[in-house]
């Protein structure tokens, strides 16, 4: 690890002269290659100032951050870019973030905007169509609201269950994650807004996150956090890319030309800009020359205000070539063009509240997973008796914390203390699953307890038929989870209440994988993530059998910490988030490479609570028929699906292989479908070939080993139960 790093120093270090000589990004620099909006931008900049081409590097603050106050022509948001006058360009309005259209400090009088369910749940669908209509509602949303950027598409890998941000992101896995965030992005992107694919890169941790180094061997970066990004890239073709506040092997993530300059736009030939986080910019000329093209809100959370006087006297010096200024400029340009929003400037008007929470509610119901269902306890019966305890479910769901916070629609539906730090009191939508599950089974006597005290929740236990918790867990942005644990008393609230009365079903609204002592006590468990604008209806829908659960795991759940890569994380108990992400120096090291998750687990024949890609539903499965073919270096795994049960319901056979070295499993590929009782159909999947292969980080390429494959047709990353070998030559391929 150490040598590997040295090397991975010594190379960037090599690319950094390389560019002050003669820059990476000139020898690299677009040419047109019949991209309309790559002439576009040309053209356009071949009639402006230098002056005016630096102007739009920069943005303000939108008043997200210096208390409310939004700057003169921003209508109040993450940050503000006045365009060149006379260019013809658009300001750029540009707001947070991947669950929807937020509104800082409640800066905008009708701020308020639908909410979709959190990035695991729209993952857990393994539904690339679901993930992106969930992007055009945002990007609708948006496009209504006046702003032509938005902050999302958050693919960091899951390296940590108790991250504070994994609720915006999609799970373990590169493959999956590529392909949701990218159709997220892709969905945005069709309503003439830019997304950005972020934190780019290794922002794995909120625990000092300012500061902190991610050390890692850069092909293993390759073969999972960079794989994920670079499969969104291909899918969604985001507009901006945000690079991260971390350091990466040393070097800061918005200074690092390893990551922004030779694998984003040399190797991967991306064509639009890197953006910063905010506060993530830390000097000018080694940024710029590194690859960072635009520094975010810079006149209040950096520093310094490094893109604008200080970017300016570094050109007249000639420490950063002009031909660099060019191509930041036509990057950013080009990303105006190629999503339409120069042609198709926002219109704001009224939000489409009802169709926009259908699709939020539409996203939960195939995102939440159904872990157990113990004597087929779900869907409950309409006509019974049943006791709701518990996670304020008679007002609404909860949701994370940060910059992705949506206002709701309807206000707040729990009033917190008023806690004035960051980030405040926990918000709940206002959509009651208790009301919804009343609406849904008018016929049903439900009750409601808070579950606040123990007792009188076993009581209504007792006299209930059937019991259902709602248990929370809150987690937001600048934190990370002390524990995996339930919030507050519910562990021991759930195990006194199947002591009562086992038929107990829980719904889990939480942010990451948690701990669950009570697992074999209890009949039912279904994981609702944080559950979005239209989470209680959708959650009703789902107890009753309205609809059949189909989502499918993202992410691990450990039996118990011990069993994690890294059981600790440092510093993660200071009482105060500020002071967390500072923690000065920090390094960890990631020496389980590119094993993240199940891959870890394999690896070392841990055994977790639920794997990757687990989902139960109300009907049953099999498959048969597996073989595998490849042809002109492409493979393809062809079986059978059968719905083996009496109900219709969707499945999610995924595909896994094992490289002939050895090493842990990895997802290949995998196919969402819907069967009728009793309906069978053949199913062809695609593996992608880097799934397949090794990166060389010597040569930059990946390559392919000759040798006998293995190749799993699974339900889980667990399921050996389908096997097939396949024999392939050994190849090269291009980054």
């Amino acid at each position: 690890m150490r040598l590997s790093r040295k090397i991975f120093l010594l190379s960037a270090v090599t690319c950094g002269v390389a560019l002050a000589q003669m820059p990476a990004f000139a020898r690299h620099a677009h040419d047109g290659g019949g991209d309309p909006a790559d002439s576009r931008a040309r053209q356009l900049l071949a009639t402006m100032s230098l002056e005016d081409k630096m102007s739009l590097l920069f943005s303000v603050d939108g008043g997200g951050f210096n208390g409310s106050v939004a700057p003169p022509g921003g209508l109040g948001s993450a940050a503000y870019l006045r365009a060149p006058k006379g260019s013809g360009l658009p300001d750029l309005q540009i707001s947070d973030a991947g669950l929807g259209v937020r509104n800082p400090a409640h800066i905008r009088k009708n701020g308020a905007a639908v909410s979709l369910p959190s990035g695991q749940s729209t993952a857990s669908t393994w539904d690339m169509d679901m993930a992106r209509q969930a992007g055009v509602m945002i990007g609708r949303e948006a496009w209504q609201s006046g702003f032509n950027v938005l902050l999302g598409g958050g693919a960091d890998l899951t390296r940590d269950p108790r991250g504070g941000r994994n609720f915006e992101y999609a799970g373990e896995d590169p493959l999956q994650t590529g392909r949701m965030v990218g159709s997220t992005i892709a969905g945005v992107q069709s309503q003439h807004v830019i997304s950005t694919l972020k934190h780019y890169a290794m922002n794995d941790l909120e625990t000092s996150r300012m500061t902190m180094s991610a050390d890692i061997d850069p092909a293993a970066m390759r073969e999972s956090d960079l794989l994920g990004f670079e499969i969104a890239l291909e899918t969604g073709h985001p507009g901006a890319v945000m690079c991260s506040y971390n350091r990466v092997n040393d070097l800061y993530a918005c200074e690092n030309p390893y990551l922004l300059t030779s694998t984003l736009k040399q190797d991967w030939h991306y064509p639009g800009f890197v953006m910063s986080d905010w506060g993530g910019t830390h000097s000018s000329a080694r940024a710029a020359l590194a690859g960072l093209d635009q520094e975010s809100a810079g006149d209040h959370t950096d520093a310094r205000p490094y893109f604008r006087a200080l970017l300016a006297a570094d050109v007249k010096a000639g420490r950063v070539p002009e031909a660099r200024i060019n191509d930041m400029a036509q990057r950013i340009v080009r990303s105006l063009f190629a999503v339409g929003l120069v042609d198709q400037p926002p219109q704001q008007k009224p939000l489409d509240v009802v169709t926009d929470t259908l699709v939020a509610q539409k996203d939960e119901e195939e995102g939440a997973v159904l872990l157990r269902n113990q004597g087929n306890i779900l869907p409950l019966s309409p006509t019974a008796r049943i006791a709701v305890i518990g996670g304020h479910a008679d007002a609404g769901v909860i949701s994370g914390g940060g910059s992705s916070q949506v206002e709701p629609i309807g206000g707040e539906a729990v009033k917190g203390p008023g806690k004035k730090e960051w980030p405040g009191d926990p918000v709940y939508f206002p959509s009651s699953p208790l009301r919804a599950m009343k609406a849904e089974a008018p016929n049903a006597r439900i009750t409601y307890d808070s579950g606040t005290n123990i007792a009188s929740a076993v009581r209504a236990a007792r006299a209930a038929d059937v019991v259902v918790v709602y248990a929370t867990q809150f987690t937001f942005e600048g934190m990370d989870a002390p524990s995996m644990h339930l919030d507050d008393n519910a562990d021991a609230l759930i195990t006194a209440v199947a002591a009562a009365n086992p038929l107990t079903v829980v719904v889990m609204e939480t942010g990451d994988p948690v701990l669950m002592p009570w697992n074999n006590s209890v009949a039912g468990v279904l994981e609702a993530w944080f559950p979005g604008s239209g989470g209680g209806p959708a959650i009703a829908r789902l107890l009753f059998g309205k609809v059949a659960p189909s989502g499918h795991l993202t992410m691990t759940f450990p039996q118990a910490e011990s069993q994690l890569a890294h059981p600790d994380i440092a510093g993660v108990t200071a009482d105060n988030v500020f002071e967390m992400q500072f923690h000065t120096d920090q390094e960890l090291v990631y020496d389980e490479g590119s094993d993240v998750g199940y891959r870890w687990f394999d690896r070392n024949h841990l055994k977790p609570l639920y794997p990757f890609g687990y989902g139960l539903t109300y009907t049953t499965f099999s498959t048969d028929g597996l073989k595998v073919a490849e042809r002109h270096g492409q493979v393809t795994a062809t079986f059978n699906v059968h719905n083996t049960g009496t109900r219709p319901g969707v499945d999610v056979p995924q595909v896994y292989v094992g490289l002939p070295d050895g090493g842990a499993r990895r997802l290949a590929g995998w196919q969402r479908i819907s069967l009728a009782p009793g309906e069978s159909r053949e199913v062809s999947v695609q593996l992608d070939p880097r799934l397949l292969a090794h990166f060389d980080g010597k040569h930059d390429r990946w390559s392919v080993p000759s040798g006998t494959f293995r190749v799993w047709l699974a339900s889980c990353a667990t399921d050996d139960s389908q096997q097939a070998t396949m024999h392939l030559h050994g190849r090269t391929m291009a980054p």
